[in-house]
């Protein structure tokens, strides 16, 4: 029951749930696009899809790519259920919003000489794109980026960018900068032909032959489910104690069941405990404002028809997989050892 409500809350918000029966590319764009890149493309999470510089610089193989392989660890998942004509319809509700010719980008590998490369890039784009290309701190909402920053510069060592971007593409893009983000052009940089062509060098060299695979979802069950060996009402309250022990403050009891039936008919056996500890909620937030799905944190207790009593909650690790958010894995792991420490205590 529990896990049939996680899923179901979990579908309202993630991109990666079963699609819409609708074949048309905008009704496609919007049942898994528009969470993260807006309604209109204007951003959220994700980039802002319709800005002119952006389309003006990007393939449809490129955007074909991105959208199957994503970003590993960096919020966008792979698209791994969508089929090749999926793909194609909601690029082309994508360049609806576009006016100038789709930009179509040669293979050709530029000569460049990465060492070079890498010190021109210490020395002009580390400040956006991070330490060793690993991207901007923060998702594209404002609560968790710079706010002088309208969105947060993508890592250029992800495996899934080097995989979609050629060459020529990311030259044209250093070259040109990107209006309405703080990409400048290399001329205002000072840079020549010679110095762009070994910063391209140098992003291409991070490129590895494969992607790394992440966990599968199977690796981590999507709940935790304990067996208590006391009746209802001793686990419900060695959980409340076990909670308190842990410096986490019990906030309160809800019934299962409340909202879905009438009121007062709510069963007495499956109860919800909602508890938190705002400094790490806080700071979870500023990582990913997604956490919120699932904090303020809770566990549900439920006695079956034989009397066994179980405690269930979610399981952090398995959401941590499927929010593609490296930054978040630690606050991930951190709160499945929360939730196991109260779990294993309660049922000692």
């Amino acid at each position: 029951m529990a896990q049939l409500r996680l899923y179901a809350f979990l579908s309202l918000f993630l991109i990666f749930l079963p699609l819409s029966l609708a074949s048309e590319g905008k009704d496609l764009y919007l049942d898994n696009c528009a969470t993260c890149h807006g309604n209109n493309g204007h951003g959220g999470v994700g980039i802002p899809l319709a800005l002119p510089s952006f389309l003006a610089q990007v393939s449809d193989d490129y955007l074909h790519q991105t959208i199957r392989l994503g970003r590993p660890g960096r919020i966008m998942p792979p698209f791994y259920r969508l089929s090749d004509k999926q793909i194609s319809q909601i690029i082309g509700h994508i360049r609806s919003w576009q006016k100038n010719p789709i930009p179509v980008w040669s293979n050709r590998t530029i000569a460049g000489k990465p060492d070079k490369g890498k010190q021109l890039f210490q020395q002009h784009c580390v400040s956006c794109h991070g330490e060793n290309a690993t991207g901007g701190k923060g998702t594209g909402m404002m609560f968790s980026r710079p706010r002088h920053l309208p969105i947060t510069a993508p890592a250029l060592n992800n495996q899934g960018f080097l995989i979609a971007a050629p060459d020529s593409m990311i030259k044209h893009t250093i070259v040109n900068g990107r209006k309405g983000t703080p990409m400048p052009a290399a001329k205002s940089l000072g840079l020549n032909e010679t110095a762009v062509n070994n910063i391209v060098s140098y992003i291409r060299s991070m490129q590895l032959p494969v992607i790394s695979k992440k966990l599968s979802l199977d690796e981590e069950p999507a709940s935790l489910v304990y067996d208590s060996p006391y009746n209802f009402e001793e686990t419900l309250e060695s959980v409340k104690r076990a909670i308190i022990g842990m410096n986490f403050i019990h906030i309160r009891d809800q019934p299962l069941d409340s909202g879905l039936v009438a009121e007062g008919k709510e069963s007495k056996k499956h109860m919800m405990i909602y508890f938190c500890n705002f400094n790490f909620l806080y700071e979870a937030l500023t990582i990913d404002p997604r956490v919120g799905m699932f904090l303020p944190c809770r566990i549900t207790i439920v006695e079956n028809e034989q009397g066994n009593v179980q405690l269930m909650a979610i399981n952090p690790r398995h959401l941590s997989w499927l929010f593609n958010n490296n930054d978040l894995d630690d606050a991930c792991n951190e709160m499945h050892d929360v939730y196991t420490s109260i779990l294993e205590e309660a049922t000692l």
